[in-house]
């Protein structure tokens, strides 16, 4: 590893106290530095050595340098890299508990979404436990922000309208858009900008600031906001041996900075919506608010999904319906501050 002295080397030979003064961690991500989630990862590395005076710096490899998506828990877990984001949905048996936040609640927000996740994960003695026997530790969390969907030559304002189009989904809300009779179509977002400009698709779930990134209102009709949930199952994690030979300060800076980076995220990526949603209507895609009748449809048919996933995590060992209850009670919680106070960055 390219490090000054990479923590979980150090870890298996040498205790946190004969640590050299300064400190290299090796941070493994496999997306390109660009975009929102990017500056946020970048954020989180500045502040830890901003916290620590530079005793404890963050060496990110972009662009999967060190591994790819689909293998990022084992290279966190085997060492390969000290930290590195982990994507739920490519581990679904390992990240159960992490994968509530991919869940079709009602949970459209990005930061409320993100400091609920942020504080179960950290505050669920289960789940520790559940990322220790992994040699994993959680640090902060990221999210797509909410799941809309936009259309070619169609248009979605009520739930009956899926019926029968050719949709990219996803994940549960992709399944709930089947259960109304969607066709779906496998196909990654970065192919969608042409399945809608062949006839692939009718429509696209996906993320505002995703439609203006990849150009995808130049083949839009129209884009539903749907107001419903977003994919949060992402994040950063660190080797729990590597974490384990810091010292407490130094785990101290990681776990703040990581709380950190759900106020840097929701500025950046709530920014980055708003501008893509004036993107779609400077180009005359239709724009529309789905209705909170229609929307609270969607919210009912999600729920066959997220009983599966208690039934899931308690198979796991966990409390699947305690761990549900917790969360819904934190997103209450978040919602209730965001309304009484903004957001942190307009405080």
């Amino acid at each position: 590893m390219r490090t000054t002295l990479t923590a979980a080397t150090v870890a298996f030979g040498m205790a946190a106290t004969s640590m050299a003064a300064q400190t290299t961690l090796i941070l493994g991500e496999a997306g390109p530095n660009r975009g929102a989630r990017a500056e946020a990862t970048q954020a989180f590395a500045d502040d830890v050595a901003a916290r620590t005076n530079g005793d404890l710096t963050i060496d990110i490899q972009w662009g999967g340098a060190l591994f790819k998506a689909d293998a990022a828990l084992q290279g966190v877990s085997d060492g390969v890299a000290d930290l590195g984001t982990i994507i739920g949905v490519y581990f679904p048996q390992e990240m159960v508990a992490y994968d509530i936040a991919d869940l079709p609640l009602l949970n459209n927000d990005s930061w409320v979404g993100m400091r609920a996740t942020d504080e179960l994960m950290r505050t669920d003695p289960t789940i520790t436990e559940n990322l220790a026997a992994q040699d994993l530790v959680y640090l902060g969390t990221f999210t797509t922000s909410a799941v809309n969907i936009g259309c070619k030559g169609t248009t979605i304002r009520t739930v009956d309208d899926v019926s029968g189009l050719k949709v990219r989904g996803v994940g549960a809300y992709g399944d709930v858009f089947r259960d109304l009779g969607a066709n779906m179509v496998a196909m990654p977002i970065y192919d969608a900008y042409q399945g809608l400009d062949t006839g692939l698709l009718d429509c696209s779930q996906g993320y505002s600031y995703a439609v203006a990134a990849l150009k995808q209102q130049e083949v839009m009709t129209s884009y539903t906001i749907l107001n419903w949930g977003q994919v949060g199952a992402l994040g950063i994690f660190m080797n729990k041996f590597a974490y384990d030979a810091l010292t407490p300060e130094q785990q101290t800076a990681l776990n703040e900075a990581g709380v950190g980076m759900a106020d840097t995220l929701g500025e950046l990526i709530n920014a980055d919506n708003d501008a893509a949603v004036q993107t779609m209507k400077d180009a005359g895609v239709e724009v529309i608010e789905l209705d909170a009748a229609e929307r609270d449809k969607l919210v009912e048919r999600g729920k066959p999904y997220i009983d599966a996933w208690v039934e899931q995590a308690t198979a796991a060992g966990l409390d699947g319906a305690g761990m549900l209850a917790s969360y819904r009670e934190l997103l209450d919680k978040y919602t209730a501050e965001r309304d009484a106070q903004g957001y942190p960055w307009t405080r």
